[in-house]
């Protein structure tokens, strides 16, 4: 996965921290998170305020 697979990461956090309220984390949090998923593999300097707000969002939809 790259950052640009928002909605698939969103997926992959939400099965991951099924308890956690994605309005409720800090940016730095989801950074490290993302980085953290098994088949994530990009450069941790290609992510940015809106891949995060993009990808915060899809894991809201996800919840619901």
């Amino acid at each position: 996965m790259k950052w640009t697979d928002t909605i698939r990461i969103a997926e992959e956090l939400h099965d991951k921290f099924p308890d956690v309220d994605p309005l409720a984390i800090r940016f730095t949090d989801l950074h490290n998170w993302v980085m953290e998923l098994d088949e994530f593999d990009d450069d941790p300097k290609h992510s940015g305020e809106k891949i995060l707000e993009a990808i915060q969002m899809a894991w809201i939809d996800e919840a619901k």
